[in-house]
Order: C-alpha cells, then structure tokens, then sequence
C-alpha cells in the first residue's frame, strides 16, 4: 500500500507515520508527506498513491483544494483536521472517514479498517466527480441510476440515458455510497429507489427491473437478500 500523509505540521506528520506503521505492520509499501497544497498535489500527480491522509489547514493553504482535485481519484482519502464543522462538506466529497484532531491510534486504526468493512455514515456522499478532458464534472447522487463495474473503472449510468467514467473501483464506490445503493451482481451497483420488481426466470435465472422497464441481471447468491430487504 502506498501512504500520503498530506499535513502542515512535521510533528504530527511524524505522529500520523508511527501509528500508521503499527496499524499496517506488514502492508505498507511506501510512505511519504508532504507539507503543503503545492508539494501535495504536485506528488499525486506523478506518484501511485492507495490512501491519503489529509489535514484541510495547510499553513493558511485550504486543503479542500486538493481535495476537489482528488475526489475523481481511485484512492481513497481520510481526512484528519481540528475544524469538526468542515465534516459534513467533507464527506459529502466522497471521503472515507473525518478524524478530528485530537485523536489517539485507536480511532485512526478505526478509519483505516472502514477500507474493507462498510458502515454507516450520518453524513453521506452526495455527489460523484468524473474528469472530463482538462475539467471536473460533479454528478448529482440523485440524478445516478446505477454503477457497472468496469475492471479497474466505474461506468456511472445516469437518470438520463447518459453514462460517465469514474477511476474508483465498484468496490471502493460501495464503501462511499448511501445504503439504498445495492449491489445486486458482482458487475452492478444498483439505486434501489429506482427498482419496480424482480423477475425470475427459468434456469434460476433472476433480473431487477427498474421502472422505466431496464434490466439488469441479479447474482443468483445475491437473490435471497435482494427479495427479503428491498421486496417483502
């Protein structure tokens, strides 16, 4: 795993290194800080990150600078800051978890293990970004119909017939997204508020049909849960 500790303060920098070093004792490949928007940005841009621990005050620098650079980016981001109020902002960007300062190991290891463990958030995302050429473009929560899976990239379908690629995995997006998200197949990434019925079919073959009538296939191990949660 490679680590980007983004912070302004060589003290806690160095802090945020010890911890992260006792939290993933086997699993970090390399490590590396920067103190400032310029130095942080210029290293995303020509280095291979996996996780991104960032602080939102970097010598009077706003740090959701970077953060509306990355939010498209295929890593995931956690933020460490003092100002609680910026939380819900942050989040609403796609980040993985808001650690206000002070913090102790314990909650940091708690952020680091929501990698590959989904829960509850109180503040949830509320928009995509998707790079476009030389721009950013925000997509609305709402105006997203499903999410395929496209190897290393997502293909965001819209409400619209439309359809934009995201670098962030299915499973990574998973992790971000509100809970009347779905993944219905290993391919799909489904807004359930859009979902009129399942159809079952011979063969034990099984489709979600959305209510503009597309389909869309359901893993037969996901079929149980889907009735039982979403069509009981």
């Amino acid at each position: 795993m490679n680590i980007l500790i983004i912070e302004d303060e060589s003290r806690i920098a160095n802090r945020i290194e010890r911890m992260l070093r006792s939290i993933f004792p086997k699993n970090i490949s390399q490590l590396s800080k920067c103190d400032s928007l310029e130095t942080g940005l210029d290293f995303i841009e020509n280095h291979s990150v996996d996780l991104l621990f960032l602080d939102l005050n970097l010598n009077g620098e706003d740090g959701f600078d970077i953060l509306e650079t990355v939010v498209a980016a295929p890593f995931h981001t956690i933020i460490i800051s003092a100002y609680k109020e910026r939380a819900i902002r942050a989040f609403e960007y796609g980040v993985l978890d808001f650690i206000p300062k002070p913090f102790d190991e314990a909650r940091l290891a708690k952020a680091c293990m929501r990698i590959h463990q989904k829960e509850e958030k109180k503040a949830q995302v509320k928009f995509l970004a998707v790079k476009k050429k030389n721009r950013r473009l925000l997509i609305d929560i709402k105006d997203t119909k499903y999410i395929q899976g496209a190897g290393i990239y997502t293909e965001i379908h819209l409400m619209n017939g439309q359809k934009e690629i995201h670098n962030k995995t299915l499973e990574n997006l998973q992790l971000l997204l509100p809970d009347h998200f779905e993944r219905i197949h290993k391919s799909y990434l489904v807004k359930m508020t859009e979902a009129k019925e399942i159809l079952v079919e011979a063969g034990s073959k099984y489709s979600l049909i959305f209510k503009d009538g597309e389909q869309l296939p359901i893993g037969r191990t996901r079929y149980k849960d889907l009735q039982e949660k979403w069509f009981s």
